[in-house]
């Protein structure tokens, strides 16, 4: 309980400790604190909406000031700030052994997903933290995490997109890594792997279930895909909750780029809600 965790910093002996431990308990209330703030604007206008309360009486029933409801409303973190959990968030992305190099590297285009969807993190108020998975993929997701990271570089996305009642990410009979509906058997492939010319990539996303807790997978065919998915989710966060609220859900982005340079983004495959 966090009341045992606030006596525990305030009992403990060493100094530097008891900094430490401080230091992290207010992150953890912060990052609460503003979803709070998130879930009280949702609660006071599904309160209005529902009972067709005007927003001074809900304002009445709960003890705040019509003046106070509105300042909710304009500074509360919006809705979809539900997508990614309540933080502190990690951002996770994969190493890779480079031939000739003594230590693990990330691919340019894994930097720039985990530094974009960093910041789209942190527009929404989020305490975010970047983690750099060892190569072989072995790792233990702690707390909300989202791992870009496709089924190929660790084991732990593996797992959890085989969650999914929709869809799959596999090879297929050339070797090639596709995404596929399970029920239809649509195949979703990467334009670059047709051609090479091609600049055009799709991408897995979602909030999945891994071992009980929640989450949230980026795993582009190509490591350019995930790019594109985060450029989708600056634009499209909204809508996704919209459509999806604070369940666990999948869907299929594509994205055409101009070398490192995303130049559209878009659903080819609807978010669904597993139940």
């Amino acid at each position: 309980m966090e009341t045992d965790e606030f006596e525990a910093v305030r009992g403990e002996a060493d100094a530097l400790t008891r900094a430490r431990r401080a230091t992290s308990l207010i992150a953890t209330y912060q990052q609460r604190s503003t979803e709070l703030a998130r879930l009280r604007r949702l609660a006071i206008e599904q309160a209005a909406r529902e009972r067709g309360m005007t927003l001074a009486a809900v304002a009445a029933e709960i003890g705040l000031s019509k003046g106070r409801i509105t300042q909710i409303r304009q500074s509360a973190p919006p809705p979809e700030r539900g997508l990614f959990g309540v933080g502190p968030i990690t951002v996770a992305v994969p190493t890779r052994a480079m031939p000739g190099r003594g230590l693990p590297v990330i691919s340019a285009e894994d930097s720039i997903a985990g530094e974009r969807m960093t910041q789209v993190l942190t527009d929404y108020g989020f305490t975010v933290e970047q983690y750099r998975i060892p190569i072989g993929g072995e790792w233990t997701p702690m707390g909300d995490v989202v791992a870009i990271c496709g089924p190929k570089s660790s084991h732990v996305t593996a797992d959890a997109m085989e969650s999914d009642p929709y869809l799959s990410f596999s090879p297929n009979e050339s070797g090639k890594w596709v995404l596929q509906e399970r029920s239809t058997g649509r195949v979703f492939t990467s334009g670059m792997d047709a051609d090479l010319a091609t600049a055009s990539d799709v991408a897995y996303i979602g909030k999945l279930n891994y071992r009980g807790t929640d989450l949230f997978v980026i795993a582009g065919v190509h490591a350019i895909g995930s790019v594109g998915a985060v450029h989708y989710f600056a634009g499209h966060a909204a809508e996704l909750y919209a459509q999806v609220g604070d369940h666990r859900w999948s869907a299929i982005v594509a994205s055409s780029h101009d070398g490192e340079t995303i130049t559209s983004s878009e659903l080819v495959c609807p978010p669904r809600i597993h139940e």
